[in-house]
């Protein structure tokens, strides 16, 4: 196979759109498993933006997740520049090739001629075709034109006799009838590219092999395989992929509109609790700034790389029927065109949280110590400094909590573990519940307190005894204290296990938020 080349090419946005990622890592994959070459190329001609605060979040969003590239920002090559703003004159260039063969012409048309056109057209329910008066100008009469600073955009001239076709990748032989093509602008009136010119230029500059991009764009590949021709460039090797769809079957869009209606979906609403609950903690917004169509969601939550490269993945690809979780090393190793599916392919929340769940379970303690401490630091639960003690105190609580980590953020759901005795909060209704209601709870919670403050063996096994003796010898229901105890000393119904917790806590800690508790019964006041 002759030297693979792929491109990714964003438009910054501000952020990475999480569909966009998906075609970037195909594009990624089919270069690293043919030992190609991965471009990343910067389609900037929006002036209007600030194009360092809006690509800092896309290469983010790649370095993150680790698919490096091997020309593009940052990086350099040989075919530099890679922003469409910095590469105006191989644009210029080509057009003016375009313009010398007669392929292309300066169109002189004023828009309210162009919508008299529409209007006539529509009136006589034909198909708007662009009417080529500009042709009928002599040469002088262009340059008088011109001379003159008539504004003209520059088209390619079609030929409406021709058919244009590819044997596309994914979606096999497509063919478009040329006789039904505007002749489509390339330059505007202020000299800028439009964008079917631009990434066809840009394209053959760079030694584009591969154009691997998301369906939407089959679109424009008649009009660039026109200007591939016209310019003589060799064509590259197309392949459309599916979209990326939301639970609507739509493909998932940056929109305002779109994304308040993925907050509505039972599945997405879960992801946007999510954000809704982390982000406030760690001095990122909500979700109304970041949410789960960027990339920088995932990892602003706690996803791990893993997980989010697994089902970008499984989005219109496939190993098997069988096979879910794949590292990218399998991935890159598997990875064909022909296992890509035509139809679009839906994200699914409820899968990434699955994947989630399998690659944290890969990791050792102290890696999930590491990748949880941050979120402790930044909502100020613990100091910078963190200390060997509260890093084996963190690995206890990570251990105990076992399987109830699913995303690093979850440790911010254990707050009781960190706050001080005199700021820990109540759940309210729990509070009611367990100890409010129950006549015996405060007598018993207070009993047992005595018994706790003699007890000098505080791990959770010679806890179990103790609390179990206990209770055998008062002739009570297990359930009678220990509901009462868990609220006593954490301030919430349910968290690890009762004896890990109280090891955990420590017997002063403990004592002293038990005594708070029946500070509060015995005065009958709230919690709050």
């Amino acid at each position: 196979m002759s030297v693979v080349r792929t491109r990714f090419a964003p438009s910054p946005t501000g952020y990475m759109h999480i569909g966009g990622m998906r075609t970037a890592l195909f594009n990624w994959l089919w270069a690293r498993h043919n030992g190609g070459q991965f471009i990343l190329r910067i389609d900037d001609t929006d002036q209007e933006r600030n194009n360092d605060e809006a690509l800092g979040p896309i290469l983010a969003a790649f370095r993150w997740l680790g698919l490096d590239w091997d020309e593009g920002p940052e990086v350099g090559g040989e075919f530099a520049p890679y922003f469409q703003s910095q590469r105006t004159e191989f644009y210029r260039a080509a057009c003016e090739t375009l313009l010398k063969s007669g392929k292309a012409y300066r169109d002189f048309d004023p828009p309210e001629a162009i919508k008299a056109d529409r209007e006539q057209a529509d009136k006589d329910k034909q198909q708007y075709m662009n009417v080529r008066r500009s042709l009928d100008l002599s040469e002088a009469e262009v340059e008088q034109l011109i001379a003159e600073n008539q504004p003209y955009v520059i088209r390619l001239l079609v030929d409406r006799t021709a058919k244009v076709s590819i044997t596309d990748q994914v979606r096999g032989d497509v063919e478009w009838d040329c006789s039904l093509i505007n002749d489509p602008v390339i330059m505007r009136a202020d000299g800028s590219p439009l964008y079917n010119f631009a990434t066809v230029v840009d394209d053959a500059h760079l030694k584009i092999t591969h154009v691997i991009r998301a369906e939407e764009h089959l679109s424009n590949t008649p009009t660039q395989l026109m200007l591939f021709d016209a310019l003589e460039y060799e064509r590259p090797v197309f392949a459309h992929i599916p979209f990326v769809a939301g639970p609507d079957g739509k493909k998932i869009s940056k929109r305002e509109k779109y994304v308040e209606k993925l907050r509505k979906d039972a599945k997405f609403g879960k992801l946007f609790q999510i954000a809704d609950d982390v982000l406030p903690q760690i001095g990122m917004g909500s979700s109304e700034t970041i949410n789960p169509v960027m990339v920088a969601y995932y990892e602003a939550v706690g996803f791990m790389p893993e997980a989010i490269l697994n089902g970008l993945s499984r989005l219109g690809w496939s190993f098997d029927d069988k096979t879910e979780q794949m590292s990218l090393e399998f991935v890159t190793k598997e990875f064909t065109l022909d296992r890509v599916v035509k139809a679009s392919a839906a994200l699914d929340p409820d899968k990434l949280l699955s994947f989630q769940e399998y690659w944290i379970s890969t990791l050792s303690l102290e890696e999930k110590i590491d990748r949880c401490v941050p979120y402790l630091v930044k909502s100020g639960m613990i100091s910078e400094e963190v200390t060997d003690q509260e890093r084996s105190y963190i690995g206890k609580l990570l251990t105990a909590l076992s399987e109830r980590i699913k995303l690093f953020s979850d440790v911010l759901s254990y707050d009781e573990f960190f706050v001080p005795d005199e700021d820990l909060e109540y759940d309210e209704k729990a509070f009611q519940k367990r100890l409010v209601k129950p006549e015996n709870a405060a007598p018993l919670l207070a009993q047992f307190r005595d018994v706790l403050a003699t007890t000098e063996a505080f791990d959770a096994a010679s806890l179990e005894d103790v609390l179990k003796s206990w209770v055998e010898e008062a002739g009570i229901n297990i359930g009678d204290i220990i509901h009462a105890l868990r609220m006593s000393v954490t301030g919430k119904p349910a968290g690890p296990g009762m004896f890990e917790t109280l090891e955990l806590l420590g017997k002063e800690r403990c004592l002293v938020r038990i005594g708070r508790t029946l500070e509060i019964l015995n005065n009958n006041s709230s919690p709050a």
